[in-house]
């Protein structure tokens, strides 16, 4: 096989770990480079041989990509990984925000910053070593330990680190929200139904000269709810609503959840429609769509104002059949507290069960001292915690169980205490 000479391949041994490498830095960007995709990758170089980096870079592609988003992090990887002659200036520039000095600052694709992440893995503020020119392989280690990450599980969102939210998005990512399906008023024709199908019966007895042989039977058909998000981005939800807008995307994309449809809304100062934008595939591109769609990001918050838009504008299109709605807000607004309720009313009785994720709730001593959380509370079924990736895991509970009520109860009982 002849190598190129800027590819850090003239052993076999370090040829192979480097590309184990290299896909264990495609999986932390998450493009799904698993040990089966690996071993295809080593053997397709071994048969087809290159030239030149060109033929390398299209062979290692026709192993690891299968889906058009995944291409621009894969470019972004093979670029920095394999010997380019500006990879301590790419990884540096391409650091997030908090990381990199206001004279740094410079706007980057979402592949560019995914690429950059995955390679450093997490580092804050370690400098990246330059691969040796003797091709020496980049040591990439995504793994973490349980006990590390049931600390992060834990951990709020607005003490994480950089490197720990990019860790705790990665976890986000990974969480399923069951739900059940619906018993609709509609039937169907079924063998051992409980329901009586008189006209089915009629329709068989006419085959057989008007003996009925045979009662058929029907059931009744089952479908899927819709999940509604309501996220607050105002400028004390700033930190939490990041993350829950990560989990409302691989909501938006999970494969067979179960829900018919997951239509996503952000509110400040005014309310924004972003469904579109989260179910493009790509995370990073789909949370920069949906950024320069909702133009109040960090500003005040009109919480009464957003949800009458809501349910004057969209309540009849998304909320038929049984939708679920999550709303989550730190309820700390300062308008008109009569509208704010009447609006909550509306919102309670348009859908099945409306779900209140609060970070404040973060606090153990926590009482609804707030006008705006006395007006909210009692128009939702659940109130639970909203402040990290326990609390999303949790909510898996309250969707599942219709008696979940979180501390609603106890907090109503603190109300009419005061």
């Amino acid at each position: 096989m002849t190598m190129y000479a800027d590819l850090p391949v003239p052993e076999d041994g370090k040829f192979v770990a480097n590309i184990t490498h290299f896909a264990r830095a495609l999986r932390v960007a998450g493009l799904p480079a698993g040990p089966g995709r690996v071993a295809d990758a080593i053997r397709a170089v071994e048969v087809a041989g290159f030239t030149g980096k060109r033929d390398f870079y299209w062979t290692l592609h026709a192993c690891f990509v299968s889906r058009p988003e995944h291409r621009d992090v894969f470019a972004q990887i093979f670029r920095l990984y394999w010997r380019d002659p500006q990879f301590l200036e790419s990884i540096m520039a391409l650091l997030p925000p908090a990381l990199k000095s206001a004279q740094d600052d410079r706007a980057v694709r979402p592949a560019e910053r995914r690429a950059a992440e995955a390679l450093m893995d997490g580092a804050e503020a370690e400098t990246p070593q330059l691969p040796e020119a003797n091709g020496t392989e980049i040591k990439l280690d995504a793994s973490m330990t349980y006990s590390a990450e049931e600390s992060l599980r834990a951990l709020d969102f607005e003490q994480m680190s950089s490197a720990e939210m990019v860790e705790a998005k990665r976890m986000i990512a990974r969480i399923k929200l069951p739900v059940k399906p619906l018993a609709s008023r509609r039937t169907k024709a079924a063998l051992h139904g409980h329901i009586p199908d008189w006209r089915g019966t009629i329709r068989g007895a006419m085959r057989t000269g008007g003996d009925i042989q045979k009662l058929a039977t029907q059931q009744r058909k089952t479908r899927w709810p819709n999940l509604v998000a309501l996220c607050d981005i105002s400028g004390s939800m700033s930190s939490y609503s990041r993350a829950v807008l990560h989990f409302l995307h691989a909501a938006s994309n999970a494969k067979g959840a179960g829900w018919a449809q997951v239509h996503s809304f952000t509110f400040g100062t005014q309310l924004t429609n972003i469904t579109r934008h989260l179910r493009n595939r790509d995370v990073d591109a789909a949370l920069a769509m949906a950024g320069a769609e909702a133009q109040d990001w960090e500003g005040g918050t009109r919480i009464g104002e957003c949800l009458h838009a809501f349910n004057r504008d969209w309540s009849r299109r998304v909320l038929g059949q049984g939708a679920v709605v999550l709303l989550i807000t730190d309820g700390l607004d300062r308008d008109d507290p009569d509208l704010l309720a009447a609006e909550m009313e509306r919102l309670h009785l348009s859908a099945r069960k409306v779900i209140w994720l609060n970070p404040l709730l973060r606090w153990d001593g926590f009482a609804p001292k707030a006008r705006g959380i006395r007006e909210m509370l009692p128009h939702v079924d659940s109130f639970r915690a909203g402040h990290n990736i326990a609390s999303l895991q949790a909510l898996a509970h309250a969707l599942t169980k219709p008696e979940d009520v979180g501390e609603k109860s106890r907090l109503m009982r603190a109300m009419r205490e005061s």
